[in-house]
């Protein structure tokens, strides 16, 4: 990649800070319009270091997402993959409900996602990271043998959308991963 001008890296950094706060207050429709304007830059600017949508949220959510995908690898090797599995999902599930627009950028098929050069770095890093827990966890008879890391991903994805407008976002998130856990029939 080449070397950005020092006006670019500053132009990006004063971009991204902008549309951090947007996404927070506004969730994955923040307007990429309001973004540039408050940013004091043209919306082709924004364009340019942003070409998609999907970019700019796997921007917002970088650091966050590499944390989560480094807490993965530490797990993957927990004497119990059920417990490791269920933990990992839990601070996904925790950090999906509290940043809003996540849910969007972990979403596996969403009207986002039509061009697979805009695909969320976000859900690939998470399949990555996701894959070695649930499959350990598949291979111990803890999950369903039929169960993917894309189910995964779109099962908290939802929770997040359900609960973003909740007075309490990740207690609400919280319960519903441990009624998705236990399943709605639990005496089987």
């Amino acid at each position: 990649m080449p070397v950005q001008r020092a006006d670019a890296r500053r132009n990006y950094a004063r971009i991204l800070a902008v549309a951090e706060a947007e996404v927070a207050e506004r969730g994955a429709d923040a307007s990429l319009e309001r973004i540039a304007r408050v940013a004091g830059v043209g919306s082709a600017t924004v364009r340019r270091h942003f070409p998609s949508r999907r970019a700019l949220l796997d921007a917002v959510f970088h650091e966050q997402v590499d944390a989560l995908c480094t807490r993965a690898h530490e797990l993957a090797d927990a004497p119990d993959p059920r417990a490791a599995l269920l933990e990992w999902l839990g601070a996904l599930t925790a950090y999906a409900a509290s940043a809003r627009g996540l849910a969007t950028a972990l979403a596996p098929d969403t009207p986002l996602t039509s061009d697979a050069a805009h695909a969320s770095a976000c859900a690939a890093k998470f399949t990555e990271a996701l894959t070695p827990l649930l499959r350990r966890a598949a291979q111990d008879g803890a999950t369903a043998p039929d169960l993917t890391v894309t189910d995964l991903l779109t099962l908290v994805a939802g929770i997040a959308w359900a609960t973003e407008h909740h007075h309490d976002a990740a207690a609400e998130a919280n319960r519903l991963l441990g009624v998705m856990v236990a399943g709605v029939s639990p005496g089987r």
